[in-house]
């Protein structure tokens, strides 16, 4: 049974000039990541700007991912829609591209109860064989998949997670209480200021953004935590704690791609109408990745 695992970036999506998707720069984006660490690949998440690209897009995204990855560390794709009928055609293109998992967030826009969520999931889950996490982000879509359904929810065989990008840890807390008996089951963190208290509590990792920029830091985490170096872990944790909240500087995910433009990798500016950051913001984040001595 697949258990997503470790500190798994959501891969930003490198722009040209012209709001095309640039390949050979998002090749060495995954090639730096792996290199420095991470425990898997995630396309197309929220970081990634999901919402910017059609299905063939998205189908080719995940292609040039699966073959830069090689199967050296898991892949797991974003497959969003505000339908159920849209989730299921995503999650069926990324099994077509045989990726490891993917992540489906909840329906946008509409406020579902949580017996249409429950519906929602599950029917999902009745349409693919790969693994399915859950995506809970109240902040970006005013939708939460409440602790009681994520345990319903839990039960179904190939729902093997959830990530929680709430930021409210006692909602983690619940997640984690109340499906701690199911061993097939992991809670992620999507809180890049979390994760060292959510392994404690017993979450097996995080979806975290900042480890695009941080990679090495980010990882140290979930490694030196699993060494049982629990201080090295807590100071990992702080190290990377002020780029997360650098991060509410610009719209995101823009601060997370000037701090890679920061480190020299061209992966260009978010899709109109994200704007870039101020003068002032950019020296800010400039500070920020000196002190983490990334820069």
């Amino acid at each position: 049974m697949f258990k997503p695992y470790g500190v798994i970036p959501p891969v930003i999506s490198p722009m040209h000039e012209d709001g095309s998707f640039n390949e050979p720069v998002y090749r060495v984006m995954i090639d730096r990541l792996i290199d420095n660490g991470v425990h898997g690949i995630f396309p197309l998440g929220t970081t990634g700007e999901f919402y910017a690209f059609s299905v063939e897009q998205s189908r080719r995204i995940l292609e040039i991912t699966m073959d830069q990855v090689a199967h050296r560390v898991p892949v797991y794709a974003g497959a969003n829609s505000i339908t159920t009928r849209g989730a299921v055609e995503l999650v069926q293109m990324a099994q077509e591209c045989k990726v490891d998992a993917v992540s489906v967030l909840t329906p946008m826009f509409i406020s579902q109860t949580q017996s249409e969520l429950y519906g929602f999931y599950k029917t999902i889950a009745a349409n693919t064989d790969l693994p399915v996490i859950i995506y809970n982000n109240r902040p970006k879509t005013n939708v939460t998949v409440e602790p009681g359904t994520i345990a319903q929810l839990s039960e179904i065989d190939n729902i093997v997670g959830v990530k929680d990008s709430t930021g409210d840890f006692t909602n983690t807390e619940e997640y984690l209480r109340l499906t701690r008996g199911n061993d097939n089951f992991g809670v992620l963190l999507g809180r890049d200021t979390l994760i060292y208290a959510g392994l404690c509590y017993g979450a097996v990792g995080a979806i975290a953004s900042c480890a695009n920029v941080a990679p090495r830091i980010a990882a140290d985490i979930y490694d030196k935590y699993v060494a049982g170096d629990l201080k090295g872990s807590l100071e990992a944790q702080f190290a990377l704690a002020p780029l997360r909240i650098a991060s509410n500087m610009g719209t995101f995910p823009e601060v997370i791609k000037e701090g890679l433009i920061l480190e020299g990798i061209p992966v260009g500016k978010c899709l109109d109408p994200i704007a870039l950051l101020s003068d002032s913001q950019r020296n800010s984040l400039r500070g920020v990745l000196s002190e983490m001595g990334l820069l």
